[in-house]
């Protein structure tokens, strides 16, 4: 429990006020709008998704990639909320907040983003503490406590804030409050945020299979993933992503945690070479130092990480396969 607090905590520093974030004018609508099918696959199909966007709408000054998992992790709180069934809404508008306002916010314009329920809500100690880093009504073993952590530094860190209004019985609003752009954005819809520096996303799209017992972790990694153009399969143990990879037909990557229940990453690693002994894996832990006996060579990715970070170990981890012209079709070695 020890180090699972201590990884929690890195990545609390990492997404909530001391990232480095890529801020430039961002279509927010059409980011929601891009994001539809991984929303949705997130919440699953009894729960629908509204959105609720103007015609015209100025651009926001953000790091898109971190409103992406903004958005998730707010949508999968929603959801959470909620009994079985239920419709969360997505809506976006622009705010003007004058020099004579009181508040957290300086005067200028804003994109207002707002996430809204028909759950549970929150009382009003609950809702004085929903930001508290590790703080989560959810049960044991069903939330980090980090997601609103995560949305409140980012709002903060941009120049905006995260506003939440909740009454019990009456669901709850989250509303990201982010600095409009002064200058419109020229870029194409499509090339969002990062997408022209990003190492990789110009490669082939891969299947990589994502294995992480933090269901939180798993998303987003998963969401930067979909963003670099890459097939994902997601798995939360060790056995479950070699079950996945003896049904499939194959993957291209796989990236595991190291700290998970039942079978560690190094463990999951060891199983993976002697079945697939050419399938690439990267092993993403925020510790320096391995298992006794665990392979020094084992790629790493290092925990806390950003978009380009993972892009770029996933680039190193592919291309010496693809430079000798040995890529092997991952089955089972017979007996």
């Amino acid at each position: 429990m020890a180090q699972r607090g201590a990884s929690l905590t890195k990545r609390l520093l990492a997404f909530a006020g001391r990232q480095d974030l890529k801020t430039e004018p961002v279509d927010v609508p059409e980011l929601v709008r891009n994001m539809a099918d991984l929303l949705q696959r997130s919440i699953g199909p009894a729960v629908q998704i509204e959105t609720h966007f103007p015609l015209r709408l100025v651009s926001a000054f953000v790091d898109a990639n971190q409103l992406e998992l903004a958005i998730l992790n707010l949508v999968v709180n929603a959801r959470d909320a909620m009994p079985e069934v239920g419709v969360i809404s997505i809506a976006a508008k622009e705010r003007v907040v004058g020099p004579d306002a009181s508040g957290a916010l300086s005067p200028g314009r804003y994109v207002c983003l707002s996430v809204t329920d028909a759950g549970e809500g929150m009382d009003e100690a609950t809702l004085a503490r929903s930001v508290e880093p590790f703080f989560t009504t959810k049960g044991l073993g069903k939330g980090t406590g980090l997601g609103l952590s995560m949305v409140h530094g980012l709002a903060e860190q941009s120049g905006g804030r995260l506003v939440l209004q909740s009454r019990p019985g009456e669901g709850t609003t989250a509303e990201i409050w982010l600095p409009a752009a002064e200058v419109e954005s020229k870029t194409a819809p499509e090339q969002r945020t990062g997408e022209a520096t990003v190492k990789g996303r110009s490669a082939p799209g891969l299947t990589v299979l994502v294995v992480d017992d933090d269901s939180l972790v798993l998303m987003n990694t998963a969401a930067m993933l979909d963003d670099l153009g890459h097939e994902v399969i997601e798995a939360t143990s060790g056995e479950q992503a070699l079950r996945a990879l003896r049904r499939s037909q194959g993957a291209d990557l796989v990236i595991t945690d190291q700290l998970m229940p039942g079978m560690t990453g190094t463990q999951l690693i060891a199983a993976i070479r002697s079945e697939w002994p050419h399938l690439p894996v990267i092993l993403a832990t925020g510790y320096a130092d391995l298992p006794e006996g665990a392979d020094p060579e084992i790629p790493r990715l290092s925990k806390p990480f950003m978009q380009n970070d993972l892009a770029g170990a996933i680039a190193a981890s592919v291309e010496p396969v693809e430079r000798h012209d040995c890529i092997v079709p991952f089955r089972p070695k017979s007996g």
